[in-house]
């Protein structure tokens, strides 16, 4: 399954791609705007073990952002159980040499689209750090709306840090 977005290809992930995409992964302020289950640093080790665990999922929930054929970031659903597995958390990451041209923004719309129509999601939402500039944007160009401020939500790099709630309904759902 591949979403051809024009800026780029969302793809599952290979094995192979676990060398190139670890030159984009390790890098400090790509690390400061994600959970702290993605490591820094991050070694080709990590990505072969973030790789095995999701190669296997079905149905695919996590993808690999190749751009001209190179890997160069990662999107990722997380689906919801019990009485909110109707919905789905994204979360996503670009490397640094590939922002600000609109990458990320077809990539939200294409996987977004397709937890819609693959996954018979109902809502997809996402919790960007509030000062996350960026990535908000990314969400308001991809449809998302602002739904509330979680403040004092998170702790990352030992700071205290508010968070958004950004979150998309399916179109007549």
């Amino acid at each position: 399954m591949e979403f051809e977005c024009g800026v780029c290809l969302v793809r599952p992930w290979r094995q192979a791609d676990a060398e190139p995409i670890t030159r984009h992964a390790n890098d400090r302020e790509v690390w400061l705007n994600l959970r702290d289950r993605f490591p820094h640093p991050y070694g080709v080790a990590d990505a072969a073990a973030y790789i095995r665990s999701v190669a296997a999922r079905t149905p695919p929930t996590s993808f690999v952002i190749a751009v001209a054929g190179e890997p160069a970031g990662g999107i990722a659903l997380r689906l919801g159980e019990d009485i909110e597995r109707c919905g789905a958390e994204i979360g996503y990451w670009l490397g640094r040499a590939y922002w600000g041209r609109g990458i990320m923004t077809a990539t939200v719309r294409a996987v977004t689209a397709y937890a819609f129509a693959s996954l018979d999601l109902l809502r997809v939402f996402a919790l960007p750090f509030s000062d996350n500039v960026a990535s908000v944007r990314v969400l308001e160009k991809a449809g998302y709306v602002r739904e509330g401020l979680l403040r004092s939500s998170a702790i990352k790099a030992g700071q205290v840090r508010d968070q958004f709630l950004y979150a998309t309904i399916r179109p007549n759902g």
